[in-house]
């Protein structure tokens, strides 16, 4: 579903030079935050919930005829989004008619271990046909998303597969300084996936590469391109979109032919250095908060830069008033994603410790699935995978030792990135981080939101297969 809202020139949070960030330990985050974010946490839960999920089977036309049979919250694809102010306590009562054992993770808010919906931090699994209320109070302000953090394995029809996915926007305590006119919300999203050797449906991956999953289709929104309703702008309007990467396994690049991305935050987050690119690229559970000056009037293709893609489904189409016609794709110039773009470009502080992550595939043959290990272990051996002790910043060393993309997410905090390749950064941060194939990052991360914390691929498949571990801290 696209979601649009008529802002009438609502503020929207604007960062120059990391504006709005404190520093706390020697990293940068959201004005505001200490160190301790438990204590708004409430302990009762209203006799009513703010808001009710149900988790149930759907039969979502995506073309016509042509339809996903899945499971979705309140029959919808996204989910509804879930407006919250930061600071303010919520409850969410969540139905599971699933018709498996589920739990819903909101993703990038710092809360306690057992409210974040993660069984391996203790998080409580609501059996199939049961309910359960979560009940926390909302940081940090930004674009958020909520999603199954149920182990799917082999089923493709569980978990992140399906259409159990939707936003969640923190609306921030207090005003701030940005424009913009409309609201664009888009999540990419694939589908009808099946389990394939890919070296045996085209030259790819060795032959003792395991099973990948291929996908049949896909939508940027609540339908293929080119079918459901367009964005509709005006000329001169200011468009902020609000763009999520909810695919299971796939990384998206999008481009709207004619208009440049101003990027304002990724993962929800207020970039130090606002830049503006052709090219969107995000990796799985990555978000990006965009500003469009819509100044080219014509009928446009916002969708993926891959033709295959694209013949998916996975685009939208974005009509100026009083423009007809075919929508128009134009091949945006090649570039590369970088997140130092978004960052400012002296070094962080030094760390208190520094910790290596070295992340491999074990090749599961043809007609078997892949494992993958973090430092020669896989979960559940990487409970824990390392120990942290509260207040101490912590720079992890992210070693991709494998020919794989990784998006990898730590639950619970929001990091630095601090270097990717031998590029030197700070002040970005994020909960995602995307890692190419061979490739090296680091990131920082202060230890401030005490208990279990899940840090893993956010790949389905991968994380399934092992690629998972516990940060604890020391009692």
């Amino acid at each position: 579903m696209r979601h649009g809202f008529d802002s009438g020139r609502r503020q929207f949070l604007e960062v120059a030079g990391g504006a709005g960030l404190a520093l706390a330990g020697g990293l940068l985050v959201p004005a505001g935050l200490g160190l301790t974010r438990h204590a708004a946490v409430q302990a009762q839960t209203p006799r009513e919930a703010d808001h009710t999920i149900r988790i149930a089977p759907i039969s979502h036309e995506i073309a016509p005829g042509k339809v996903i049979r899945t499971t979705a919250y309140n029959g919808l694809i996204p989910g509804p989004a879930l407006r919250l102010r930061e600071g303010r306590p919520v409850t969410i009562n969540v139905i599971n008619d699933s018709g498996y054992p589920n739990l819903i993770h909101w993703h990038g808010l710092y809360l306690p271990s057992e409210q974040d919906g993660a069984a391996e931090e203790g998080s409580p699994i609501i059996p199939a046909g049961q309910s359960h209320t979560y009940a926390f109070t909302p940081r940090p302000a930004g674009t958020r998303w909520y999603h199954s953090h149920a182990r799917a394995m082999t089923d493709l029809s569980r978990s992140t597969y399906a259409g159990e996915f939707g936003f969640m926007i923190v609306e921030p305590a207090v005003g701030d300084p940005g424009r913009y006119d409309q609201e664009v919300l888009l999540a990419s999203h694939t589908w009808q996936g099946e389990w394939v050797s890919m070296q045996d449906r085209r030259k790819g991956p060795p032959p003792d590469n395991g099973l990948e999953v291929m996908y049949h289709a896909a939508t940027l929104g609540d339908r293929m391109l080119g079918q459901g309703e367009p964005v509709r702008v005006r000329q001169g309007e200011r468009v902020l979109f609000r763009i999520l990467n909810a695919n299971p396994t796939m990384a998206v690049s999008l481009a709207l032919p004619g208009h440049r991305f101003q990027v304002i935050a990724l993962d929800g987050n207020p970039v130090p250095t606002q830049a503006t690119v052709d090219v969107l690229k995000l990796d799985v559970a990555e978000r990006a908060d965009v500003i469009v000056e819509m100044n080219n009037p014509g009928v446009w293709v916002l969708g993926s830069t891959e033709d295959d893609d694209r013949d998916m489904g996975m685009g939208i189409v974005v009509e100026y008033a009083d423009r007809s016609g075919e929508p128009q794709w134009i091949k945006p110039p090649k570039a590369a994603w970088d997140y130092a773009v978004f960052a400012r470009k002296d070094a962080a502080a030094p760390p208190d410790e520094t910790i290596t992550l070295k992340f491999e595939k074990i090749p599961g043959g043809r007609g078997g699935y892949n494992r993958w290990t973090i430092n020669g272990r896989s979960w559940p051996e990487t409970n824990p995978l390392f120990t942290v002790q509260e207040g101490r910043r912590y720079r992890l060393v992210l070693d991709n030792h494998s020919g794989d993309e990784h998006p990898v997410h730590l639950h619970r905090h929001t990091f630095e990135v601090t270097k990717v390749g031998d590029k030197a950064m700070s002040g970005l941060m994020k909960d995602t981080i995307s890692l190419p194939r061979f490739s090296q990052a680091e990131i920082d991360v202060v230890a401030d939101d005490p208990g279990p914390t899940f840090f893993h691929c956010h790949h389905q498949d991968h994380m399934d297969e092992g690629f998972a571990g516990l940060m604890t801290y020391a009692s």
